[in-house]
């Protein structure tokens, strides 16, 4: 068992083309031994957002901070603290920040999906 402090793993900003202010902390990855699954901590600043993107994998966010909105093929979705989301593989998808303050979620994928 590993055990330790999100804010104590450093962050890196996200490089992925349509990214912008967003910022990772690989909580539970490779390093850890996680064999099925990776838990990431994004950070986004206020008016910035993920890459607007689909890919082959599900995965489950939780918004910890912050307000904003996750767009979808259907139209934007409000996300506040304390709510889930799940993303199904090979759903159009992305996360921005519609508030003042940072928009903090973790998200959960499989390994085969991690970067």
């Amino acid at each position: 068992m590993k055990i330790k402090v999100a804010e104590d793993v450093p962050s890196k900003p996200v490089d992925a083309p349509g990214a912008e202010g967003v910022q990772i902390r690989l909580l539970i990855h490779n390093a850890e031994g996680a064999e099925n699954f990776h838990m990431r901590q994004f950070t986004v600043s206020p008016g910035g957002h993920t890459p607007r993107h689909t890919h082959p994998w599900e995965h489950e966010v939780f918004v910890l901070e912050g307000s904003g909105v996750v767009v979808t093929a259907d139209g934007d979705v409000p996300v506040a603290p304390g709510q889930c989301v799940y993303v199904a593989p090979d759903e159009d998808h992305q996360f921005r920040n519609t508030g003042d303050d940072e928009l903090k979620f973790l998200c959960l994928v499989p390994k085969s999906g991690s970067r």
